[in-house]
């Protein structure tokens, strides 16, 4: 197995998961990517408040082999951050679909996630 894929979870090409409840999602990026960076060494977290578009860069993932880009799966404004990665970036090692969640985002009701991957979907596309 490349890597784990929960089934109550949507998904990106470019390997962010996304949780949806109501009009928040909670937005993290997969064990696959996790895997990918290796050991995490430090995250940048957006601005609570800040307002973000879909698929638009608005936080990054620093490892000890290289930084990489998160992106908003859906538009919305930040309404929470993962703080505790400030000091625990291995939490996205660790536990990438729980205590490694990086931010929370009001979708204000838009419908974006049709573009979004199924759990097959994103199996699919790495390789399981």
């Amino acid at each position: 197995m490349v890597g784990e894929v929960p089934d109550d979870l949507m998904y990106t090409a470019e390997h962010e998961w996304i949780r949806i409840d109501g009009d928040e999602v909670i937005i993290g990026i997969t064990d696959f990517a996790q895997d990918a960076l290796t050991e995490v060494v430090w995250v940048e977290l957006p601005e609570v408040g800040a307002i973000v578009a879909e698929m638009e860069s608005f936080a990054s993932v620093e490892s000890v082999k290289s930084v990489s880009e998160i992106y908003a799966p859906l538009s919305g404004t930040v309404t929470e951050v993962n703080e505790s990665l400030e000091d625990e970036p291995e939490k996205i090692n660790d536990d990438p679909y729980g205590s490694g969640w990086i931010c929370k985002i009001n979708t204000g009701g838009n419908n974006e996630s049709d573009k979004l991957l199924d759990p097959v979907g994103y199996s699919t596309l790495i390789g399981d």
